[in-house]
C-alpha cells in the first residue's frame, strides 16, 4: 500500500515521540504524507478496510493512551506547510507551525496573529481547537477553511460556517481533516508587531513551564469558571494541587493548569490527576471543570480528557 503511493511507513512507532507531552504507546503504523493526494488515498484505504485512523500535527494538545493506537496515525506536518501572502490575506496549508505563520505575518507587516506565536502546534490543530492565547482565538481571523473527509472528498467552508466558540469549532465533531486555511489580517507595522511577539514569547517563558514536556493548558477557562472563580490555573492552585504528583506526572509549581512530565509519565497518571482536580473542584466549588486537552484512545477516537475518565 505505502510503496504504491510513495509513502514511508513506520511500524510500532512510539507515539511519545510525536507529542509534546512525550507520553504514549506505539502506533501500529505512522505515516507522514507528502501530498494531499497521498492523504486522500490513505484515508480512502483506511475507510474502505475498516482501519482506525487519526490525523495529528505536532501532538501539542494530545494525550495518547499507554497502549498507543491500533491503527494508522497520520502526521500532517512539514511536507504540507505551504504559505502564500496576497495583500492582507494569507493562504496556508494545515501543516505549517503556528509560530512560523505568526512570524511570517509579522514580517509582512500584518497584525492579528501575534497571540499564536510560541504555541507549539500546527495551523490545522489550532483551527480545530480555535486555539490562541491572551483570551484571543485563531477563528477571528479565518475567512475560509478547506477540509477532506475519510472518503477523500473535499469541502470548503466560510469562516462563519465553522461554528467557532471559545476553544471550540465544528471540526471537533466532524470526521474531517483540515487541509488549508485562508486568513484575513489587518495592515500593521512590523516595527511594532515583531516586538509585540517577542514580548509575548518572553511572557510565556516567564509564566509557563517551557522546559518540561506538557500539552500546554489542560483545562478550559470557560465563561462561567472565569466569572465565578477565575482562570483555571488560579482555581487549581487555590484547591491545593500545585506540585501534586502521580507517577511522573506533576501539576506544575509554576502554572497549575499545566501537568508536566518529569520523567516517564504514563497517560493513566495524567488522567488520574485530571480526575482528582475535577472532583475537588466540584466538591468545593460546585463547578464541573472541562478540558482543552484531548485523549486519543487505542481505537483512534479523540475526545476531551474529562470524557475519557
Amino acid at each position: 500500500m505505502c510503496a504504491q503511493w510513495g509513502l514511508e511507513a513506520l511500524t510500532d512507532e512510539p507515539l511519545s515521540r510525536h507529542c509534546t507531552w512525550r507520553i504514549g504507546g506505539p502506533a501500529d503504523v505512522l505515516i507522514e504524507p507528502t501530498s494531499w493526494a497521498q492523504l486522500a488515498a490513505l484515508l480512502r484505504y483506511a475507510e474502505e478496510n475498516g482501519i482506525p485512523a487519526v490525523a495529528i500535527g505536532k501532538g501539542s494538545n494530545l494525550l495518547f493512551d499507554d497502549c498507543g493506537v491500533r491503527g494508522v496515525v497520520i502526521v500532517i506536518g512539514r511536507h504540507l506547510a505551504r504559505l502564500e501572502i496576497d495583500g492582507s490575506t494569507i493562504q496556508a496549508e494545515a501543516g505549517i507551525s503556528a509560530s512560523r505563520l505568526a512570524r511570517t505575518a509579522g514580517l509582512a507587516g500584518l497584525a492579528g496573529l501575534e497571540h499564536i506565536v510560541g504555541i507549539p502546534g500546527t495551523l490545522g490543530g489550532l483551527v480545530v481547537m480555535n486555539g490562541g492565547s491572551l483570551r484571543k482565538a485563531i477563528g477571528n481571523a479565518i475567512v475560509r477553511v478547506q477540509t477532506i473527509n475519510r472518503r477523500g472528498e473535499q469541502r470548503i467552508l466560510r469562516g462563519d460556517e465553522c461554528e467557532f466558540a471559545y476553544r471550540r469549532s465544528r471540526f471537533q465533531q466532524e470526521d474531517a481533516i483540515i487541509t488549508e486555511v485562508t486568513l484575513k489580517l489587518a495592515a500593521g507595522d512590523k516595527a511594532q508587531v515583531l516586538p509585540q511577539m517577542r514580548e509575548i514569547l518572553r511572557e510565556r517563558r516567564r509564566r509557563f513551564p517551557m522546559t518540561l514536556p506538557s500539552c500546554g493548558s489542560v483545562f478550559k477557562g470557560d465563561v462561567e469558571l472565569l466569572r465565578r472563580f477565575g482562570p483555571p490555573g488560579a482555581v487549581i492552585e487555590s484547591l491545593g494541587f500545585k506540585g501534586t504528583r502521580i507517577g511522573d506526572a506533576v501539576v506544575s509549581s509554576l502554572h497549575a493548569n499545566f501537568i508536566v512530565n518529569v520523567g516517564a509519565a504514563h497517560a493513566r497518571d495524567v488522567l488520574e490527576l485530571v480526575r482528582l482536580i475535577r472532583r475537588r473542584a466540584f466538591d468545593r466549588l460546585g463547578h464541573t471543570m472541562t478540558c482543552e486537552a484531548k485523549y486519543v484512545a487505542p481505537n483512534a477516537r479523540v475526545r476531551p480528557l474529562d470524557e475519557a475518565l
